[in-house]
């Protein structure tokens, strides 16, 4: 296949192990609030911004409640500029609630409400942009379950209490992964929200975060996944502690902290995704810059290994003019 009539999947496979491209891969995702609380509703609106702008892989983005509310928190749309709820019940308030955490069943409920969105989002896109679920890893599920604060004191005053209910919620999403599959994605986004060293130690991320992430890892092996890409949010991040991650690609916010897109690149075994500052540029720069901005990028990585995107979710609010100058930039 000559390199200037790839296919997304192609163009995607090959820009993961540094092959000749047509052009870069690019990719934004977004937050649909209120649609992210009905299955068909937000597969709608993921086919409808997929088929506007034509990505090159396809992000789902469901209410990160979405693995949570069976146990029974509750959360609301309040107006957030990102497109996420504000939890308003967490169900971890003692040390020994980890311990008591029920096995849930991944066909129903909520996550069985997910799964039906993943197959009305296959079934109704006519293209071949591969799809990718997003995957809160359990430290992230169990920050949400208890709150940020309730977290880490239980962390650090009753580790056995916590592991107990990593364990729990590790067994959930590992089914939950095995029965994505099922619907014909091609991988997950796997959003790692822990590894900073404003909140935790790489002892502490280790024994919390990194054994529990790549038992989860362990699950895409031998399966159809061929895309997995980790999402390391924040500032400050370990991300030498993730850069050994299985993973074919790897997203953090580069246009806020350390390291820099190029110098992730050299440390990874994958593809780097990145290159746009979703608020000074993307939300509320002009086309020229985003453009100006996404030329930096491909410079400073070659063009080679590289996924156009921004550090972390689109703002709901983000100018059309914005989101089109992005997918020129890579034509």
């Amino acid at each position: 296949m000559s390199v200037d009539s790839m296919s997304k999947r192609d163009r995607l496979a090959a820009a993961i192990v540094g092959g000749s491209v047509d052009r870069p891969p690019v990719a934004l995702w977004r937050h649909f609030p209120g649609d992210d609380q009905r299955a068909d509703d937000l597969a709608a609106a993921t086919i409808a911004f997929q088929r506007r702008w034509d990505w090159d892989f396809v992000k789902v983005m469901p209410a990160s409640s979405f693995c949570l509310r069976d146990w029974g928190v509750e959360d609301r749309w309040v107006g957030n500029d990102e497109g996420t709820r504000e939890y308003t019940r967490r169900v971890i308030k003692r040390a020994e609630d980890w311990e008591s955490l029920p096995l849930l069943d991944p066909q129903e409920g909520w996550l069985g409400e997910q799964l039906r969105c993943l197959n009305a989002i296959v079934s109704g896109l006519d293209e071949d942009a591969p799809v990718i679920q997003t995957i809160f890893n359990p430290l992230s599920q169990a920050k949400n379950l208890a709150g940020k604060e309730r977290l880490l004191v239980h962390l650090r005053r009753h580790p056995e209490a916590v592991r107990a209910g990593l364990e729990t919620i590790t067994q959930v999403t590992r089914r939950f992964i095995e029965l994505a599959l099922e619907t014909g994605i091609t991988g997950f986004f796997f959003a790692v929200q822990h590894a900073r060293y404003s909140l935790l130690s790489e002892a502490e991320y280790d024994e919390f975060g990194r054994a529990y992430d790549l038992r989860l890892f362990k699950a895409f092996e031998g399966t159809k996944a061929w895309f997995n890409l980790l999402h390391i949010h924040g500032l400050d991040i370990m991300f030498d502690r993730l850069a050994d991650y299985p993973a074919q690609a790897w997203n953090w916010h580069d246009q806020e902290t350390p390291p820099s897109l190029a110098e992730g690149q050299r440390k990874v075994s994958g593809a780097v995704v990145g290159g746009l500052a979703r608020w000074e540029t993307v939300l509320r720069g002009t086309p020229d810059a985003v453009k100006a901005k996404a030329q930096t990028a491909i410079e400073q990585t070659g063009g080679r290994k590289f996924i156009l995107g921004t550090g972390c979710v689109t703002p709901v609010a983000t100018p059309q003019a914005n989101l089109r100058a992005v997918r020129e930039a890579v034509e």
